[in-house]
């Protein structure tokens, strides 16, 4: 933004007039979309309606395709479309879409029963499922907390053991512990608000006790939840259909009726997405990728070939909805993200702020990094140099780089987006250090916005999240700022062209990587000293989803983000 939009931003911000007033406590935004030194911070409840508004319009929003596919395999039978090697050939290729009718049968080895009598918020009053004794393999039942409840559940170990809760319908956001019969924890699993299911997997000694403690999370509201615990490889019906795709076809589905999960795999078998839940709530409206349903995924295909998709954990009929599309960039045309590190005006609204409010320049943090003014143009240069290294921006891209300090703000015109460089938690009322204003699978809405806020990463050297913290005498300033400016604002592009959080602790650093691990993110190398010549490389690439937000499976964020910014 230059000198004559600065005045107009002064001018509002006197008068109150468009500006949205910056007294209310700032939001925590929803953890999908933002980038935090902390990623489990977040108003539970507040989140919960908010998603759930959402999903109702993704609901009203999606249109179903007009030719539909019949399952095969009678209602009757199982066996026949229950893995990818059997999976049934539905003819489906790149088209606008259609709906899928099947039926799943129970499995006779899950136990469903009924919610156990309370009291059961003690060891010493905890119910026993049975699970582990020679009758019972898994089961699955349902409970409900209230305020600080918490509920614990007896069982008996059985080698590998998956313990899960759903929350359909409720606030309550759970949290799950495994304690063996000396009172020792064994495991636990939080969501860190992504979602409010939660679970966990561990190895339990064959015929000793266990138990399983679900409570809510700290400040959460009550709620019901339904509880499962398995053991092993049940006889739950799967029905997998095999999809063929072309290179860079954007697939979306969403399943509805009995089935509560989906699973993509690609044309090796490879599950590159699992999930038991419906954050199409974060897409763009613009986007046309089914959503609302039980279990939504989405998926860009790196190569063409024949993909797998299966449909589980249900019993009785499902509908199917499928749809593959063309990345957004190839119809749309050239698409202008524009770096601002000059201050803006930013409606908040969709990052669950107030409305519009005015952020400051990323001039105004530079003494905060022992910087002055001459080093701006360096610190911004790198940060570009950064962004354009990150997204590989090379053959036949369909978005361009501009940026304040050599262009004119082309913000408001069609196909502009922007990233905005500067601001402060309390100049925006959003508590995170960045966030994306979606998660864009293909592209589909090229007028977004996305900030990187410069408060907590300019603070005095001791957070993680501070750049100070990595900075000596004689680290290169200009280059490490710039750089890590560049990973971060990379990090929302990726949300913006379709790539969700991978997990942020494994071996694996990449620019998706889910916040909490900034020395990562800011590719400080071994010595811990930014602007060295020990500095890494980060980028996107392949790695599991975090395990927190629900997702299973390997997701490419390279790919994804190639294809979002491609034009064939």
């Amino acid at each position: 933004m230059r000198l004559a939009a600065a005045i107009v931003v002064t001018a509002l911000v006197m008068s109150g007039q468009g500006v949205a007033s910056a007294a209310a406590a700032p939001v925590r935004p929803d953890p999908l979309l933002s980038w935090s030194e902390h990623p489990g911070h977040v108003d539970a409840a507040t989140l919960a309606r908010t998603r759930a508004a959402k999903s109702r319009e993704r609901i009203l929003a999606t249109t179903t395709p007009g030719r539909v596919h019949a399952e095969r395999e009678p209602a009757s039978a199982r066996g026949r479309n229950d893995a990818v090697a059997s999976a049934e050939v539905t003819g489906f290729s790149s088209s606008p879409g259609a709906v899928i009718t099947g039926s799943l049968l129970a499995d006779p080895t899950l136990a469903v029963l009924p919610e156990f009598a309370e009291p059961n918020d003690s060891a010493a009053a905890a119910s026993d499922t049975g699970v582990g004794t020679p009758a019972r393999r898994a089961m699955r039942t349902t409970g409900r907390i209230t305020g600080a409840d918490q509920d614990f559940y007896r069982l008996r170990g059985s080698g590998h053991t998956r313990i899960a809760t759903l929350t359909p319908g409720s606030d309550l956001d759970t949290v799950l512990t495994v304690f063996d019969a000396a009172g020792q924890e064994v495991a636990a699993s939080d969501n860190v608000g992504a979602t409010f299911d939660a679970s966990l997997e561990a190895d339990l000694t064959a015929g000793a006790e266990y138990l399983v403690r679900v409570t809510g999370g700290p400040g959460g509201p009550s709620g019901t939840y339904e509880l499962t615990i398995d053991t092993g490889e049940g006889l739950g019906d799967k029905d997998f259909y095999s999809v063929r795709l072309k290179a860079g076809d954007v697939l979306g589905a969403s399943v509805t009726g009995s089935a509560r999960k989906l699973v993509v795999h690609d044309t090796a078998g490879r599950e590159v997405q699992g999930s038991r839940q419906d954050f199409s709530v974060v897409y763009p409206p613009s986007s046309p990728l089914p959503g609302g349903g039980n279990a939504v995924v989405d998926f860009v295909a790196p190569s063409a070939g024949r993909y797998y998709l299966g449909v589980e954990d249900g019993e009785g009929r499902y509908d199917l909805t499928l749809k593959a599309l063309r990345p957004g960039a190839e119809a749309a045309g050239l698409q202008t993200v524009f770096v601002d590190f000059d201050g803006a005006l930013v409606d908040t609204t969709p990052y669950g702020g107030e409305g519009v409010k005015s952020l400051s320049p990323m001039a105004n943090f530079l003494a905060a990094w022992g910087l002055g003014p001459a080093d701006e143009a360096a610190v911004s240069t790198a940060a570009v140099d950064a962004l354009r290294e990150n997204l590989g921006l090379s053959g036949r891209f369909g978005v361009r780089i501009l940026n304040s300090r050599d262009h004119a703000d082309p913000w408001g015109r069609k196909n502009v987006s922007r990233l905005v460089i500067g601001g402060t938690i309390a100049e925006s009322g959003v508590s995170t250090v960045a966030i994306a204003q979606s998660i864009d699978p293909g592209n589909f809405a090229h007028e977004e916005t996305a900030l990187v806020q410069l408060d907590l990463l300019s603070a005095p050297a001791g957070p993680s999240v501070s750049l100070n913290t990595y900075l000596t005498p004689a680290s290169d300033k200009t280059r490490f700022i710039g750089r890590a400016l560049g990973n971060i604002a990379a990090h929302e592009l990726g949300h913006l062209s379709g790539s969700w959080h991978q997990h942020q602790f494994n071996e694996h650093d990449t620019l998706m990587d889910q916040g909490g691990n900034a020395p990562a993110m800011f590719a400080v190398g071994a010595d811990g000293i930014g602007g060295n010549a020990d500095d890494v490389d980060i980028d996107f690439g392949e790695d599991v989803f975090v395990p927190n937000e629900g997702f299973t499976g390997v997701e490419d964020a390279a790919n994804r983000t190639r294809w979002g910014y491609s034009r064939g």
